[in-house]
């Protein structure tokens, strides 16, 4: 049990998980060890626990991230729980907005709702998903987050006249869930500041474009409402443990994990081959050049590391990602970086800034692109 077990601090601090199916495991075994993850960080005092949306993969069960956060949600008490995120190309906006309202009335005040205009997945998973529509995602983005919001109600409404105004995203809620954009590119920090929304970027996928494109949203934020101000998270590759050959595990899952989707390989790790690749020459070789995606090494050290990152990049909070192929590491990981995460009264007592609204123009509700 952790030092800080029966406590209700909330650190700035989340998880994504990409609920993987270790292997020889089942997706129901995979989807109860994610219970286990969020019950465990939320006991260690994280603010939020996230899943992903992924398709067409054997090593995953996150292919429908709507029904886990729901499951999630009543296997937790305290923590936020949501989706980082949903990829609206895959998805009708009236839909999201019908599903993330009937999770606000089944968990009032505890959901996040992540977008992002990936698919998520590869072309043809992709063109399966939207029923072989061909446009490109891209241009389509902006009206369907405007439309989504319009649906949720958060004042920018359908104008006089549209088609769509006539219709609830039922059941009707009072709450709304925190919404994000989520971006891996300079597009989202952009589409979030111009549009006064709040920004998470993917550090984990694009290291060497993040702190540049998160200070860049901090000084483009456009406030739709006075009180409104900017609102920023990065996710950052991260692991801690004091025994070496756990991180050294660790780094080579990720390393064999991207080896294996660059080849289409979308099975779980065995982990005598993991364990065989973390001893290897060629991975010691790779090692002295350190991915600069990862944060590694003990929870101290891990810590000093990320704070820094937050500090550099400007923002509200560090989104943890740990994929690995032993769920009881990645649960230790995430309870000694929560230890030792420092406890301020800053920590204590931040919230979240409001959205921005985002005013409907022309013919229905728009956003900048």
């Amino acid at each position: 049990m952790t030092s800080n077990q029966h406590t209700v601090t909330s650190l700035p601090l989340a998880v994504l998980d990409f609920v993987g199916i270790e292997y020889g495991e089942s997706a129901s075994d995979s989807i109860e060890g994610a219970v286990d993850v969020a019950r465990a960080v939320e006991a260690a005092g994280y603010r939020r626990y996230w899943v992903s949306e992924h398709h067409n993969m054997r090593s995953l069960a996150c292919s429908a991230p709507e029904i886990l956060i729901a499951l999630l949600g009543a296997r937790t008490s305290r923590i936020r729980v949501g989706a980082a995120g949903i990829m609206l190309p895959n998805h009708a906006s009236f839909k999201v907005a019908e599903t993330f309202r009937t999770l606000m009335a089944i968990h009032p005040g505890r959901i996040d709702l992540g977008l992002g205009r990936a698919p998520g997945t590869d072309p043809m998973t992709a063109h399966v998903l939207r029923r072989g529509i061909g446009s490109d995602p891209g241009t389509e983005f902006p009206n369907q987050v405007a439309e989504l919001l319009a649906f949720l109600g958060d004042g920018s409404d359908f104008p006089e006249g549209h088609p769509y105004r006539q219709l609830v995203a039922a059941p009707v809620v009072e709450d709304q869930p925190e919404i994000f954009v989520l971006g891996s590119s300079p597009y989202g920090p952009k589409f979030a500041a111009v549009n006064g929304m709040r920004a998470v970027f993917a550090h984990h996928m694009s290291p060497e474009l993040a702190f540049d494109v998160l200070q860049a949203y901090r000084q483009e934020f456009r406030p739709r409402r006075e009180g409104d101000r900017p609102w920023s998270a990065m996710s950052v590759l991260a692991f801690a443990s004091d025994d070496q050959d756990a991180v050294h595990e660790f780094e080579a899952g990720w390393a064999l994990t991207m080896q294996n989707l660059a080849r289409n390989i979308r099975e779980p790790l065995r982990p005598e081959e993991v364990r065989e690749y973390a001893r290897s020459d060629a991975f010691l070789a790779r090692r002295r050049d350190r991915d600069p995606r990862m944060v590694t090494g003990e929870a101290y050290d891990v810590v000093a590391r990320l704070a820094e990152m937050r500090q550099r990049a400007e923002v509200d909070e560090i989104v943890v990602v740990t994929p690995s192929i032993d769920r009881a590491r990645r649960i230790a990981s995430f309870e000694a970086i929560g230890d030792a995460w420092p406890r301020s009264a800053e920590d204590h007592l931040a919230s979240p800034p409001r959205p921005g609204v985002l005013r409907p123009a022309g013919d229905g509700p728009t956003l900048a692109s």
